[in-house]
């Protein structure tokens, strides 16, 4: 360890060969962290070895970086966040989760923070102040300079997960009547100024409004001499305040690799790149998938109190719908003391019903998000959804009544527990596509809302099927 002109202690860099190796070690051959890596940071910090820890750390990229605060405690973090210079760090917030990020950035001065974020991409510095609270915001936003604070104030106006918030605001543009060697000597000597990353030039009328983009490739390949206008290709403009959902869609569409944003009027205001596209489709699918289960707070971040809070309402709903599920059973409890063969198979029409309902409603759910069903196809989707159902409930109920029969030797039960299977895969079918349209055409995201209900639809269908016609066939 070494000290610097200015008197602070400065952490001699491991060696070229060294670093290799640690960074040969720290990852295994899918890019996770090797287990192993992750107790030579905690055994560093144990001893204290804050040379040995930075050695570490250099060894890993940001992301990894952001990995390896989620496997470590609290206090190991606080031990491993000062070292971290504010390039480095604004890199690691942008790849935490939530939870993790508010905690680590907790620790941080405002002063420092801001110089962080004054480092990062504006899309991804307004992501990270907006998880500060109000008061440290402010003292983060007052230490800011005056174009940064005020183009992160002016970024969070938007609405949240907007395509205003998604994108950033360094954006490359040439006025119109520019050739290909002027927007070159421009970039050339744009230096600091230009985006981190880009894509293409976007050529403006008068009033800063994109006409086409110039893709960077085609602007290589150009003679010096070449209008602007004669390269550029048309743009797909992306409103300000567009859902980053749909802005996700129109990439994946057209394949574009970035867009111009534009406010009301069409002036041009940022652009968005497929990087932040690629976060933006893990985001909703992840949100989709957690949303099936009734899961809101995945992060590793997540408190106890806070995971049980977010889980204890759905699991509220799910109580009262298995208590409705259950008033149907009760109905016909002198049914099921008469015959005890049917306490054996009545869950058996219900479980069938509920796993092909899932079936349905996840297709349907996913042709909704992709906008693979409209208008166009409604009727041709439903028809096929329930016409799979009953052919399903058709074919199963053979099976059921076979098994029935071989258990029980009593042809009037199969028969019963046949109609049963084709009546709740039928109606799952029915619940599956109709459930999701419905909850989607009030607004709500049917991946968050519809499980729930379609397992009290099969659930009910089932019981009162199996358990109604037995009382009917057998019984009476």
């Amino acid at each position: 360890m070494a000290r610097s002109t200015d008197g602070s202690m400065v952490v001699n860099p491991a060696p070229d060969d060294e670093r290799e190796d640690l960074e040969d070690l720290a990852l295994s051959d899918d890019y996770a962290l090797n287990p192993e890596f992750v107790e030579m940071v905690v055994d560093a910090a144990d001893r204290g070895d804050t040379r040995r820890l930075r050695e570490l750390m250099d060894a890993l990229h940001p992301a990894d970086i952001a990995d390896l605060m989620g496997f470590l405690s609290a206090t190991y973090r606080e031990e491993l966040v000062p070292l971290l210079g504010a390039d480095e760090l604004g890199e690691v917030l942008s790849e935490l989760d939530g939870a993790l990020r508010e905690e680590i950035m907790d620790q941080v001065a405002p002063a420092i923070l801001a110089e962080a974020i004054g480092e990062m991409d504006s899309d991804d510095a307004v992501d990270v102040i907006d998880d500060l609270d109000a008061r440290k915001r402010g003292q983060v936003l007052a230490a800011m300079s005056d174009v940064d604070r005020a183009s992160i104030e002016t970024s969070l106006s938007y609405e949240d997960e907007s395509a205003g918030r998604l994108m950033q605001r360094e954006v490359l543009a040439a006025p119109q009547f520019w050739t290909v060697g002027q927007a070159l000597e421009h970039v050339r000597g744009a230096g600091d100024e230009l985006p981190e990353l880009f894509f293409d030039i976007y050529v403006v009328d008068p009033a800063y409004r994109p006409i086409g983009g110039a893709p960077i490739s085609r602007l290589l390949k150009s003679q010096l001499a070449t209008p602007l206008t004669e390269i550029m290709e048309p743009v797909t403009e992306i409103p300000v305040g567009m859902d980053q959902e749909e802005v996700a869609y129109i990439f994946d569409k057209y394949h574009l690799i970035s867009a111009p944003v534009v406010e009301i009027g069409g002036r041009l205001v940022g652009q968005i790149t497929v990087d932040d596209i690629v976060g933006v489709i893990q985001e909703e699918s992840q949100e989709d998938m957690l949303a099936l289960a009734g899961v809101y707070d995945a992060e590793r971040g997540a408190t106890i109190f806070g995971v049980t809070r977010s889980r204890f309402w759905w699991l509220l709903v799910n109580l009262g719908t298995a208590i409705l599920a259950s008033s149907v059973i009760s109905m016909f409890q002198g049914s099921i003391a008469k015959l005890a063969a049917l306490a054996v198979l009545n869950p058996i029409a219900a479980s069938m019903g509920g796993n092909a309902g899932t079936q349905t409603l996840t297709v349907a759910v996913r042709a909704l998000a992709t906008k693979e069903l409209n208008a166009a196809n409604l009727m041709a989707t439903i028809w096929r959804e329930t016409a799979v159902g009953l052919l399903n409930g058709v074919m199963f109920a053979v099976v059921m009544g076979a098994v029935t029969y071989l258990w029980f030797h009593d042809p009037t039960m199969a028969v019963v527990a046949a109609l049963a299977m084709v009546i709740n895969l039928f109606a799952a079918a029915v619940a599956g596509i109709l459930l999701p349209l419905a909850v989607d055409r009030l607004g709500f995201d049917p991946a968050a809302a519809t499980v729930v209900f379609l397992t009290t639809v099969t659930d009910c269908v089932g019981y009162f099927s199996f358990l109604g016609l037995a009382t009917w066939l057998i019984l009476h």
